[in-house]
């Protein structure tokens, strides 16, 4: 196929002319995907880290005992749910967290003085039970935690398991090393608008009227924007559905209906834990998206603790989270283009490899700043114009670009080809 475009198309646009009714609108799902996920990403952590009493290490106590359990009462609950409903109707569970994500906000916005604990007790909780310093303002400051919890889901229930499931579902195993680089392209576009979106209307701080709370103005306007995407994301699904998967040059329905039937048995909860833990090939893929997973936690923890030092007003952090947001949008957009040809032209590990390779070699330049840091005399670096504290957090917004980017570019399409031998 790739013999069939001349030499840059091959490199830009890989996608032949019949195939943009297919290819478009699931590029524009990962657009919109991309952008909500983006903007709740910076926003809730821009929310915990900033909370009376709190500070980016509660993050790490949301994600453990938060996060963890609703991921394992959602996976429960799918499991169950695919084998009685269409995929179609699980989607609704994408319109439920968004929903959730509208009233917990709305609470946030208008009753969160009388349903907080205030800030005085939650010191005084810290003081005397100094073992449950960071849980104690996860609890006082609880619709923030809600907030929190479907936030960070979105990123493993949308786009990992809706959008990609889907994708493998439509997507023939010689089309997807031509799609799956360019949905990551087409998608951190998103990236690049949300970002820019976050910090826009996370700069207001000076512009709004006295008496109006600018970090609520702030999360009004943005939320308004992820119910707009949502509904997008919806739409384009629904339409898809109608136009593209009854096009048998895309998708043929009835073929894939008796592959499902013959080659996929439904499974029980139980059946489905035995098959994975018996499976060396899935549990080869659950150690690497594991393993991914630590690695950034433990370097983004120490990163959030010093930008919230450097930027500790809501605003400020939030607006640096943009930025950081539309420049990895930026790095991101660059790579998948080369992304897409390592791809197509390198073996499936030499692709895989760069990832952890970039993690590696970017922390370890991190830690290393951080540790210097701590070593010398921080007034003397005003001389360079800036503190130790904003050099680290400089080091670790390259560390973040670049290990992000390379995730979006080659880590998650060289994960989800990784599923297609199983489908």
């Amino acid at each position: 196929e790739e013999t069939r475009f001349y030499r840059l198309r091959a490199i830009f646009w890989p996608i032949h002319n019949f195939e943009i009714k297919k290819f478009l609108p699931m590029g524009l799902m990962m657009f919109c995907i991309l952008f909500n996920y983006t903007v709740l990403r910076d926003t809730k952590d821009s929310i915990v880290a900033n909370a009376p009493g709190s500070g980016a290490e509660a993050l790490a106590f949301i994600k453990l005992y938060g996060t963890t359990p609703a991921a394992i009462l959602f996976m429960i609950l799918y499991a169950k749910l695919s084998n009685v409903l269409s995929a179609r109707a699980i989607l609704c569970s994408f319109g439920a967290i968004l929903v959730l994500l509208c009233c917990v906000c709305d609470v946030y916005l208008s009753k969160r003085e009388a349903l907080h604990m205030t800030e005085a007790s939650i010191h005084a909780l810290q003081g005397e039970y100094k073992y449950l310093h960071w849980i104690i303002p996860v609890i006082g400051n609880w619709s923030y935690s809600l907030f929190y919890i479907p936030s960070e889901l979105w990123g493993s229930v949308v786009i990992s398991l809706l959008f990609w499931q889907f994708a493998n579902e439509i997507t023939r195993v010689g089309e997807a090393k031509r799609f799956y680089g360019m949905f990551g392209l087409i998608g951190n576009f998103g990236l690049m608008l949300s970002g820019y979106t976050v910090y826009y209307f996370s700069s207001i701080r000076d512009s709004v009227p006295e008496g109006v709370d600018p970090w609520g103005m702030t999360l009004n306007y943005l939320m308004t924007f992820v119910v707009i995407s949502g509904i997008c994301v919806v739409a384009i699904y629904s339409w898809m559905n109608k136009a593209v998967l009854t096009d048998k040059r895309f998708y043929d329905s009835e073929e894939g209906a008796v592959e499902k039937k013959k080659d996929k048995p439904k499974l029980s909860l139980a059946e489905s834990f035995k098959y994975l833990l018996q499976s060396p090939y899935l549990g080869l893929i659950a150690t690497i998206v594991l393993a991914y997973g630590v690695s950034i936690n433990l370097v983004e923890g120490v990163w959030k603790g010093q930008i919230k030092i450097r930027f500790p007003n809501p605003n400020d952090y939030n607006a640096f989270m943009g930025q950081f947001s539309f420049i990895t949008g930026v790095v991101t957009v660059i790579l998948m283009i080369v992304g897409n040809n390592i791809l197509r032209r390198l073996s499936w590990v030499a692709a895989a490899l760069i990832t952890p390779v970039m993690i590696l070699i970017t922390s370890l330049i991190f830690f290393g700043v951080i540790m210097y840091g701590n070593s010398v005399n921080d007034p003397l670096y005003p001389i360079m114009g800036t503190t130790m504290v904003m050099i680290a957090v400089l080091a670790g917004l390259a560390q973040n670009v670049l290990t992000k980017s390379t995730k979006y570019s080659l880590f998650d399409p060289t994960k989800e080809m990784a599923y297609i031998p199983l489908d």
